[in-house]
């Protein structure tokens, strides 16, 4: 059996990750493992790290956090026909989802446990380190996008499908979910109209963006109604604090499906100093009731969603297993962002966490693991 190392995070709050000796799950009969050549990080990863106390209160610490992760399969259970031993693959870790709640699914590890349905193989000329950055942002992409509790938009393929006559507004089209967003979109057959700093239009338009709009710039909102004249919206995807107002104020003036996903949860500008998740959870359901309330005299509906909707659905089927394989290998679908390597080991996933708190920008963090 395999010897395993992982990155715990300790316990709840805990400053740190510790590289330690874990445990080696081997495959139940519906899973396989992976031997982890990279991984990448999340802002979530951080997030629970700093506010474990308040987000994902069920994980029973030590626990190994971590979504994205690239290898090799290692094992293979029984009732698992697509996969075998030695394919390079992509996959999702699902560890902190509160039905599975274990930490041999968790990324940042040197072995994982996956599940065939959120698992792709990978062409050998996409690098592991490039395609670590996929899983997390494309899964949250998928829900918004096709789930029908979300948007319900139609499904991707390959090749991409002709023009449907629809335009689809993503605001935060440089974040990682919004990359993957856009390119979902595209080969579903929208036009796509997103948001993001100068500097990455070109790359979001390389990526199948058809207008790309300065999300800082005073007349944005304006600028972005008057570009959907005569279009039909398919709807709006919101990425990033903010981005929901601006979204209503330019579906309240455009035709067609008046929905927002609404991808960020919304917090307090400030952090409470007291009575922490008394008052984050006062904000968010006051948010909540009061952009619904708006919604309701604008006729604009919406709905939050999470990226853990497609665990068991025909979406997460539909985009892992049906349109990624086939995209790579075809070369259709653009691994993003861009991987920024920071280090090799277990021991640099914690300054990778640290690198991602401090932001980054059309790019996602990435660490090799030996």
């Amino acid at each position: 059996m395999p010897s395993n190392r992982a990155a715990y995070q300790p316990a709840p709050k805990a400053p740190a990750l510790e590289a330690r000796d874990a445990p080696y799950k081997p495959a139940d009969a519906d899973k396989l493992v992976i031997r982890n050549h990279a991984v990448a990080i999340n802002p979530i990863d951080w997030l629970i790290q700093t506010k474990g106390d308040i987000m994902f209160t069920h994980l029973n610490y030590p626990f190994v956090l971590g979504f994205d992760v690239a290898g090799e399969v290692v094992e293979v259970g029984r009732d698992v026909k697509r996969f075998k031993v030695g394919d390079r693959v992509v996959g999702y870790a699902r560890g902190t989802e509160p039905k599975i709640n274990d930490p041999a699914e968790g990324g940042f590890q040197l072995y994982t446990v996956l599940r065939p349905q959120l698992t792709s193989h990978l062409p050998d000329n996409v690098s592991y380190e490039a395609a670590s950055v996929i899983p997390l942002g494309l899964a949250t992409a998928a829900a918004g996008l096709f789930e029908n509790t979300a948007l319900a938009l139609d499904l991707p393929s390959v090749p991409a499908k002709p023009s449907n006559g629809k335009t689809i507004l993503i605001w935060g089209g440089s974040t990682s979910v919004g990359v993957n967003a856009i390119q979902l979109a595209a080969a579903a057959g929208y036009e796509v109209f997103t948001t993001a700093s100068p500097k990455n239009h070109k790359y979001l338009e390389s990526l199948g963006a058809s207008q790309v709009f300065d999300y800082r710039s005073p007349t944005v909102v304006a600028d972005m109604v008057k570009a959907m004249k005569g279009k039909t919206a398919a709807g709006a995807l919101s990425i990033g604090q903010g981005a929901a107002e601006k979204l209503m104020a330019i579906l309240d003036k455009s035709n067609g499906n008046k929905f927002v996903a609404l991808a960020t949860f919304p917090l307090p500008q400030k952090e409470p100093q007291s009575l922490v998740f008394f008052r984050t959870a006062v904000f968010f359901v006051s948010w909540i009731i009061s952009y619904k309330v708006k919604g309701m005299f604008k006729g604009i509906k919406s709905s939050l969603f999470n990226a853990g909707i497609i665990s068991n659905s025909e979406v997460g089927r539909a985009v892992f297993v049906d349109y990624l394989p086939n995209a790579l290998a075809a070369g259709t679908f653009t691994p993003a962002p861009k991987a920024e390597v920071v280090g090799e080991g277990l021991e640099y996933i914690q300054e990778a966490l640290n690198i991602q708190k401090k932001g980054v920008s059309a790019s996602k963090i990435v660490v090799r693991l030996k």
